[in-house]
C-alpha cells in the first residue's frame, strides 16, 4: 500500500489500523533544537480523541502519545521522531457483521477490489483513527511555527450556517462548548441539532473554518506547488471531507473583478482579502482562510440496504460507536494539517533561498 506519507522535507510516515495494536508515524526532517511542550501535545489529542462529549463517539481511548526518538532533554535532535498511540478499547465484535458485506459510502468495496483483502474491524487502515498521527505531528510543526496562530472552528452543521466574519468572533469561545463553535449561542443550537439526529440514529455533515495568522510572505511556488494547492490536498486527505476553498470561495463568483480586486495599501498589505492570504500560488502576509466541507458520517445506526462480497443483496445495521456529525472532533485535525503544509513550505522556502 503506497501513499502512508505526506510531506517534503517535514515529512510525516502513518502506521497502524483502528483495532490494531498501535498507531503512530515517523516525524522526518523537524530541525534540531526545537523546544517541545509534550503536554501542549497531549491537550492536541484530547481534542480529537472518542469519548470526549455526548455528541461524538463514545469510544473509551486516552490517546497517550510515546515518544522512541528524536526528542531528548526537551528538545528536537534533528533525527526523526517516531511515536506510537496504543488502542486500548477496540470492540472488534461491534464489525463482524460486515465481515462479507460493504457499508454503502465506506472504502470497503473499494479496498477489497483494490487490494484483495481487507481489515474489516473498523475499516482498518481506511479509519479516520489514523488521524490521531496527524494530530500528533501537527502539534510539533505547531511548536515549531510558534509565531503563527492557527485556529479551526465548526461555522456550519447540516443547514446551521455561522454568518459572522471569523474577524469579529472570539477563537477563545472554541474549545468552550464541545461543538467547537466560535459562536457560542450558535453552539447551543448545532449541540441541540446533533443530539437530534443522534437520536434518530443518522448523521449530519458540516463546514470547519481555518484561519492562519502571521504567515510570512513568501510560502508556496507559482506553479504546481501552490501553497493552496497543497493545502487543498492536505484537507482533502481528511477522512469525509467533500469540498475545499480558500479566500473568497465560490462565492467569488459571483463578485465583479472591480470588486475582487485586493487593493495595495502603501506597506504592501491589501484593504481587503479575498484572496485569502495567497496570491499567485504564494502566501502574501495576509491571514490565510479557507473553508472544509465534511459529508456526514456513513455508519448509519438504522437498518439499510447493501451487497455483499457475492453481489447478494443483504439486509443490515450499523453497530458499535460512531460520531453522529464529525466536525467536532475534527477541528484539531484540520488544524493540524494546516500545520504541517505551512511547516513543510517553512523549510523549502529556506532551501531555495539558501541555494540562491
Amino acid at each position: 500500500m503506497a501513499g502512508n506519507s505526506f510531506g517534503n522535507i517535514f515529512k510525516l510516515s502513518t502506521f497502524g489500523e483502528s483495532h490494531g495494536a498501535a498507531i503512530g508515524g515517523v516525524l522526518d526532517g523537524c530541525p534540531s533544537g526545537i523546544e517541545i511542550n509534550l503536554e501542549a501535545i497531549q491537550k492536541e489529542l484530547d481534542r480529537r480523541k472518542p469519548g470526549q462529549s455526548a455528541i461524538v463517539t463514545q469510544r473509551k481511548e486516552p490517546d497517550t502519545v510515546e515518544f522512541y526518538s528524536g526528542i531528548f532533554e526537551g528538545k528536537t535532535t534533528g533525527t526523526p521522531i517516531g511515536f506510537a498511540i496504543h488502542n486500548t478499547n477496540q470492540k472488534s465484535k461491534d464489525y463482524s457483521h460486515i465481515k462479507d458485506s460493504y457499508r454503502p459510502s465506506h472504502a470497503d468495496y473499494v479496498y477489497d477490489q483494490k487490494y484483495g483483502f481487507r481489515d474489516y474491524r473498523g475499516g482498518g487502515r481506511s479509519s479516520a483513527r489514523e488521524t490521531a498521527s496527524r494530530v500528533v505531528a501537527g502539534a510539533i510543526a505547531k511548536q515549531f511555527l510558534s509565531e503563527i496562530e492557527i485556529n479551526a472552528f465548526v461555522s456550519q452543521v447540516g443547514t446551521m450556517k455561522l454568518e459572522t466574519p471569523y474577524q469579529e468572533l472570539d477563537f477563545s469561545n472554541i474549545e468552550k462548548n464541545p461543538v467547537r463553535c466560535a459562536d457560542m449561542e450558535m453552539a447551543s443550537r448545532m449541540e441541540d441539532y446533533i443530539k437530534e439526529i443522534r437520536k434518530e440514529g443518522d448523521t449530519i455533515g458540516g463546514v470547519i473554518t481555518c484561519v492562519a495568522k502571521n504567515v510570512p510572505i513568501g510560502l508556496g511556488e507559482p506553479v504546481f506547488d501552490k501553497l493552496h494547492a497543497e493545502l487543498g490536498k492536505a484537507m482533502l486527505s481528511i477522512n469525509a471531507v467533500k469540498g475545499f476553498e480558500y479566500g473568497s470561495g465560490f462565492e467569488g463568483v459571483q463578485m465583479k473583478g472591480s470588486q475582487h480586486n485586493d487593493q495595495f495599501n502603501q506597506d504592501g498589505s491589501t484593504k481587503t482579502n479575498h484572496s485569502g492570504g495567497i496570491q499567485g500560488g504564494i502566501s502574501n502576509g495576509m491571514d490565510i482562510y479557507f473553508n472544509v466541507a465534511f459529508k456526514p458520517v456513513a455508519t448509519l445506526i438504522q437498518p439499510y440496504e447493501t451487497i455483499d462480497k457475492d453481489g447478494n443483496t443483504v439486509q443490515t445495521q450499523g453497530k458499535g460507536r460512531h460520531d453522529p456529525c464529525v466536525v467536532p472532533r475534527a477541528v484539531p485535525i484540520v488544524e493540524a494539517m494546516t500545520a504541517l503544509v505551512l511547516a513543510d513550505y517553512t523549510l523549502l522556502n529556506r532551501t531555495i533561498k539558501g541555494k540562491e
